[in-house]
C-alpha cells in the first residue's frame, strides 16, 4: 500500500469505492451509520488523518482565509507599533467574520496562497508583490498605498496631519526647522534629503506628508531649501537617533524638529538629550503616528494621531465583505503633549 495513505487505500482495504469513503468525510448523510463507523475506523487504523482541509476549501470554492501582504520583514511588521495597532485592528475584524488570517510576505507565495481575498498594507506601486496579487484575480483591499481602481481602499488624511503639525510649531513661534524622512524609496540610504530624491518619493503616504509640511512651512514664508532635511533607512528610534544627531549639527541649529513618524521622533528626543539640549526649552519635537510609546516618552511626545486600530478594523471588514463601505479616508488630529514649546 506504500507510506502515503489516500481515500482510495481505505477504499481498497474495505472493498467499496473511493466516493464512498470520501462521503464518510463530507457527505456522512449519504452513508449508513454503521458504513461509516466502519470507514473512519479502518482510516484511523491505517493512520489517516482526513482529507486535506485546504484541497477541500479549494475544491468547494471557499477559502475562508484572507491574505496580507507587507512590505517589510515579517520581524519589522510584528514590532513596528503602528503596524502592530493596524494587524490587532485587521485580526478582531476578520476574526469576528469567522476568517482566519494569512500573512505572505513574499510574491513567491501569492500565487500558492489559498485565500478568497488579499489585503495590501502601504505597498509602493511599483512593489512585486502588487501584480502578483492582482493576478490571482480575487478582491484586494489596499491600506495606505497603492490605490487601485476597483478595488477597496481605506487611508487617512496624511497631508493634512502634516500640516496641523508644521502649524502647530509655526504658531509656537519657530523659524528654524529641521526635518527627519523615511525612505524615499528602500535602497537602504542615509543622509541628506536631495531634491531628486525628494522629487521620486516611492511611498504615496510619505509624499502627502511631505508635501504637508512643505506647503505649511513655505505658506509661513519659510524657504523650504534651507530646511536641512534627513532621509533615514528605516522607520526605528535608532535612525531617528542618527537622523537628528545629523540635524541638530546643522548651523543655524534648528528650535524645532519635525519627524515623518513616532519612532524617528522617540529617536531625536534620545538625539536631544545626547547633545545636552532639553525637550521642549531648547528643541522641540512632533511626530505622527500616536504610536501607545508615544504619551509614554519623556517628556511625552507631541504627534499627529491617525486611528491606527480602527483602520485595521475597517480593512478587515472589508476584506469580509457584506455592507462594508469600499473607500474610506480617515480624519487625523493633532495631540498636544509635553514635546513641545514657544520658540526660545
Amino acid at each position: 500500500m506504500g507510506n502515503r495513505v489516500t481515500l482510495k487505500t481505505i477504499a481498497d482495504a474495505l472493498g467499496v469505492s473511493r466516493t464512498t469513503v470520501s462521503n464518510a468525510y463530507n457527505r456522512p448523510d449519504q452513508l449508513a451509520p454503521e458504513l461509516r463507523d466502519r470507514i473512519l475506523g479502518t482510516a484511523r487504523e491505517l493512520g489517516y488523518a482526513g482529507p486535506d482541509p485546504a484541497a477541500r476549501r479549494l475544491r468547494s470554492g471557499r477559502r475562508d482565509t484572507v491574505g496580507l501582504l507587507v512590505t517589510e520583514g515579517l520581524s519589522y511588521t510584528f514590532t513596528d507599533p503602528a503596524s502592530v495597532l493596524l494587524l490587532q485592528g485587521i485580526a478582531r475584524a476578520t476574526e469576528d467574520a469567522g476568517l482566519s488570517l494569512l500573512v505572505v510576505p513574499e510574491r513567491a507565495g501569492i500565487a500558492d496562497a489559498v485565500v478568497d481575498a488579499f489585503c495590501l498594507y502601504s505597498l509602493p506601486a511599483g512593489h512585486p508583490n502588487v501584480p502578483a496579487a492582482q493576478e490571482r484575480g480575487v478582491p484586494l483591499v489596499v491600506v495606505d498605498e497603492p490605490r487601485l481602481e476597483g478595488h477597496a481602499f481605506v487611508g487617512v488624511e496624511d497631508r493634512r496631519g502634516a500640516e496641523l503639525a508644521a502649524e502647530h510649531l509655526l504658531a509656537l513661534g519657530h523659524r528654524r526647522f529641521a526635518l527627519l524622512a523615511d525612505p524615499t524609496r528602500f535602497d537602504g540610504y542615509t543622509g541628506p534629503l536631495t531634491g531628486d530624491r525628494e522629487a521620486s518619493v516611492a511611498t504615496v503616504t510619505f509624499a502627502e506628508r511631505l508635501a504637508g509640511y512643505r506647503g505649511a512651512l513655505v505658506a509661513a514664508g519659510i524657504d523650504w531649501a534651507s530646511v536641512p532635511r534627513f532621509e533615514l533607512a528605516a522607520n526605528l528610534p535608532e535612525h531617528g537617533l542618527l537622523g537628528a544627531r545629523m540635524a541638530l549639527a546643522t548651523e543655524p541649529r534648528p528650535t524645532a524638529l519635525i519627524a515623518g513618524t513616532d519612532q524617528l521622533a522617540l529617536g531625536a528626543i534620545e538625539a536631544a538629550r545626547e547633545a545636552g539640549l532639553r525637550v521642549p526649552e531648547d528643541l522641540s519635537v512632533v511626530g505622527f503616528d500616536d504610536v501607545p510609546g508615544a504619551a509614554w516618552s519623556q517628556p511625552a511626545l507631541t504627534t499627529v494621531r491617525q486611528p491606527l486600530l480602527y483602520k485595521g478594523e475597517l480593512a478587515g471588514r472589508m476584506l469580509a465583505g457584506g455592507d462594508a463601505p469600499r473607500e474610506v479616508i480617515l480624519p487625523v488630529e493633532l495631540v498636544v503633549r509635553g514635546s513641545t514649546a514657544r520658540a526660545p
